[in-house]
């Protein structure tokens, strides 16, 4: 059977020549005659692995000295509740609401203390990102948080909100390494990795070294950012073979040009599919032109049942994953970094072709 084109949101693609690598190492990593899933991770073998990853990501997105790099597990939905945990002092932070995840985010850190909205795109059905400026934030808080894209939404920040000193705290699991951003603009950033990183099972978190050390007694031990930094990563068994995955990403990515030319790819890739939107009096796209994702892509057809056929026969054409999120419906594309422009461009081609047999 040949492969698809895999839209899915989540988990996303891989980019073929990291799995072929992957297989090739299965069985026997480099004469070790084992896989890396037996391996320990505090072996050599592994401990290479890890220090070669962690280098690579600070490469790649230019990370500057002051920061730490953690691999943990959990997910993103598990930094919403370490976040509040680590952070807060004044046990007050703003949220910048903008989708689904921001949601969850708000919600659990209302556990651990006061969280003000200081902006939403609710009332647009977060269809936008709202205008921000620095005097919307509290003076107080001990955080600002964003969601740097919106999975579900289809929408990402143009901008990146100036907070002064008060430090940017970014769930960026969904565009992390797809375009450029300066990681000094931010206290924390965290990603789960199944977007452009690698397997789900892995979460990548880029933390200020002045934001460790401060959890409360009573913050689990697990929960407690000091707790991975001082061990390395390793103060448990980490997702050993996540981190090996990911590698293999960050050495393909590095080879392809880095940040700035999966960058340019991925605009290129966008750009073809809003314009096919832009241009059809049949699909349409709910986001708002100057806030469209480059990696999450809704779309409509005129009516639900039209929708259904477009998903079923995308389907059978090869091109899988197309559904939109039960919470808004129509259809999605995620065009993430492994997906290349020859999927997008075969899926404007059938979009083309649907419409003309269906209007």
């Amino acid at each position: 059977m040949e492969r698809v084109y895999n839209f899915s949101a989540g988990p996303s693609a891989l980019p073929l020549p990291v799995l072929e690598r992957a297989q090739r190492e299965l069985l026997n990593y480099r004469g070790t005659g084992m896989s890396v899933m037996e391996m320990s991770h505090r072996s050599g073998a592994f401990q290479e692995i890890a220090t070669e990853a962690e280098s690579l990501l600070r490469e790649l997105m230019n990370i500057p000295s002051g920061y730490q790099v953690l691999f943990l597990q959990g997910g993103a939905s598990l930094q919403f509740a370490m976040v509040p945990l680590n952070l807060f002092r004044n046990k007050k932070a703003d949220y910048v609401h903008t989708g689904s995840w921001s949601k969850r985010a708000i919600a659990e850190a209302r556990k651990y203390g006061e969280v003000t909205v200081a902006a939403s795109s609710e009332t647009q059905k977060f269809t936008s990102i709202p205008a921000l400026r620095r005097d919307m934030f509290s003076p107080d808080a001990d955080y600002i948080h964003i969601t740097t894209n919106n999975t579900i939404e289809g929408t990402k920040f143009p901008a990146i909100p100036d907070t002064g000193s008060i430090p940017l705290v970014a769930d960026m699991s969904s565009n992390i390494l797809s375009e450029q951003y300066d990681v000094s603009q931010f206290g924390l950033i965290y990603a789960g990795a199944q977007k452009n990183i690698g397997p789900a099972g892995l979460t990548v978190v880029i933390i200020r070294d002045d934001l460790i050390g401060h959890a409360e007694a009573s913050c689990p031990t697990m929960l407690n950012y000091e707790t991975h930094t001082a061990n390395g990563s390793m103060y448990n068994t980490p997702p050993t073979y996540g981190i090996y995955m990911a590698k293999l990403v960050f050495e393909w990515l590095r080879d392809l040009g880095g940040v700035p030319a999966i960058e340019q790819i991925n605009r290129e890739k966008a750009q073809l599919l809003y314009n096919t939107l832009d241009e059809s009096d049949f699909f349409q796209s709910p986001v708002a032109p100057a806030d469209r994702s480059l990696m999450n892509i809704p779309f409509t057809a005129p009516t639900p049942e039209l929708e259904a056929q477009f998903i079923r026969e995308a389907k059978a054409a090869g091109l899988e994953t197309l559904k939109g999120h039960r919470s808004v419906g129509g259809m999605r594309a995620s065009i993430y970094n492994a997906m290349p422009l020859e999927g997008v461009q075969k899926l404007v081609a059938f979009m083309q072709e649907f419409e003309r047999r269906n209007r």
